[in-house]
């Protein structure tokens, strides 16, 4: 797993690699990410300890052919999810903080820390994190599934959304549902939480309980959704997001009370 320790990898300039180009991330010629250890190139940001070393990502143009960070999330093992996750966005705050957003000064980072600062006004950028919410809402052994525009042909999954200013992971949930498929909820529960680079997302997966089952899609985010039963699912989420994890779940459930 990643030791995330930077503040002692300040002076540190080699170890394992992470390449990122504009189209995906290089291979290892092994089937991996991790470039074999050596002297980091200029550019290079420390992000923690991989099996006791060093490990540092490096934003650079890159190759068409390397494969897209969503084949390395759906291949990679595991423990290897927060690895990429972090290397993920670690390159896109770099990237979209290089000037300072107060006075338009360059920005300076600081080794040590995910930090940066402006050296005209003191103002300080860390990379962006948005907490989302996640839910699976189940009536009784149904579970509702939705599909986004934005799906592949045949896929449906959870519902999700954006935590808004001054509202908590429970009422966003219940927000969200009611927007995009009007259905109220009662019951909510805390499943678990993953961190999604796509691009700097924090989800929070909850289960709801549905007061009704009358579906009203808003069109919009929303194109089709329906209440499934466990033998009869449409296409899910890929294995490695927590929709699939929600999903799962409670399909373990459902099966240990038949």
């Amino acid at each position: 797993m990643l030791t995330r320790d930077i503040r002692t990898l300040a002076n540190c300039h080699e170890g394992y690699l992470i390449r990122i180009g504009e189209h995906g991330i290089a291979d290892n010629g092994q089937g991996g990410i991790l470039q074999p250890r050596a002297r980091w190139p200029d550019g290079a940001i420390a992000i923690g300890y991989w099996d006791n070393a060093p490990v540092a990502v490096l934003s650079e143009q890159g190759d068409e052919q390397w494969p897209p960070a969503r084949h390395w999330l759906g291949t990679l093992p595991e423990k290897s999810f927060g690895l990429l996750s972090t290397a993920l966005q670690i390159v896109r705050w770099a990237q979209d903080h290089r000037f300072c957003g107060r006075c338009g000064k360059r920005m300076r980072r600081r080794p040590g820390e995910f930090m940066m600062a402006c050296p005209s006004c003191s103002f300080r950028s860390y990379p962006r994190i948005s907490p989302c919410i996640i839910t699976l809402v189940t009536w009784r052994d149904q579970l509702l599934l939705a599909r986004s525009p934005r799906f592949p042909a045949g896929r449906f999954s959870t519902l999700a959304g954006f935590i808004e200013p001054g509202e908590s992971a429970e009422e966003a949930v219940r927000r969200e549902v009611f927007e995009e498929v009007g259905v109220q909820v009662g019951r909510v529960s805390y499943f678990k939480s993953q961190s999604w680079p796509m691009p700097h997302s924090f989800m929070m997966g909850f289960y709801a309980e549905a007061a009704s089952r009358d579906i009203q899609i808003d069109g919009i985010e929303i194109e089709a959704a329906d209440w499934f039963t466990t033998d009869q699912l449409p296409g899910l989420p890929p294995s490695y997001s927590i929709s699939s994890a929600l999903i799962e779940n409670f399909l373990r459930g459902s099966a240990a009370r038949e």
